[in-house]
């Protein structure tokens, strides 16, 4: 468990927990735990990811995945683990004194991570090499596979925080155009980026024969396509005035970042 989760990475969704808590007030300690938690989500998927089962990667981070420095079977525990562990850290007393805000917290987490958000994801992922895909299927599949945790990780500080609706809202509509505009940078740099920076293996997708946004929209489309998103993320912070510069820089380094 502490291999595959304090191994690096770019920590991007406890990243938006922090932010996005700061918005509100709330208090550290929460943000922090909520943080954790949804790195232990997004590193649990990564195990699984990596097993041959799935898409059977030897890297990730640069080094070894976990089931090529353990087992396959320690990598599943493994991911087991941190999954359950994460709703163990966002349901104690320490995330916040109102239980009301707690069981918010669980019932979101579960439904981005699962059947309806990041697994549902993986499974259509799994068949995408099978179907037809054109833009908007793509769309969904990342939405889903990608989106629905950094969508949660949005959402988390105005949960913490309760929130005004119209500013969940923004949030939300922040996180919907900003985990786009971070997958159609994944999938250039599946084809234009360095290995050795990025730390796992690449050009997967194009070899499996499965649909991207690069494959359908060409190179120059889909970078154009990246950078509008994440402008349009930006605008949606406007009623956090300068309170959400960090936000805003954030989505510009998801389609400015080499790794």
């Amino acid at each position: 468990m502490r291999y595959s989760t304090l191994d690096g990475g770019k920590r991007l969704r406890p990243f938006f927990v922090l932010q996005t808590s700061r918005l509100f007030n709330v208090a550290e300690e929460a943000a922090i735990r909520v943080a954790a938690a949804i790195e232990m989500v997004h590193c649990y998927s990564l195990v699984h990811d990596d097993l041959p089962a799935m898409d059977d990667d030897d890297l990730r981070r640069g080094r070894p995945t976990c089931h090529k420095a353990f087992d396959e079977a320690t990598a599943i525990l493994a991911g087991d683990a941190l999954l359950t562990k994460s709703f163990e850290v966002v349901a104690g007393p320490n995330t916040h004194s109102d239980p009301q805000v707690r069981c918010e917290l669980v019932r979101e987490l579960a439904l981005a991570a699962g059947g309806q958000g990041m697994v549902g994801g993986q499974m259509f992922d799994l068949r995408a090499a099978e179907l037809d895909m054109d833009v908007q299927a793509v769309t969904r599949l990342q939405n889903l596979k990608t989106g629905r945790l950094i969508d949660f990780s949005c959402e988390a500080g105005a949960i913490l925080g309760k929130a005004a609706w119209q500013l969940r809202q923004a949030l939300k509509a922040y996180a919907h155009d900003l985990g786009l505009a971070f997958q159609i940078a994944d999938d250039l740099l599946d084809v234009e980026g360095d290995p050795e920076k990025v730390g796992k293996g690449l050009r997967k997708d194009a070899e499996a024969g499965k649909a991207t946004f690069v494959s359908l929209l060409g190179i120059e489309r889909a970078r154009a396509q990246a950078e509008m998103l994440s402008r349009q993320a930006a605008q949606h912070l406007d009623c956090f005035d300068d309170k959400a510069d960090l936000l805003r820089e954030a989505a510009r380094f998801v389609v400015e970042r080499s790794l």
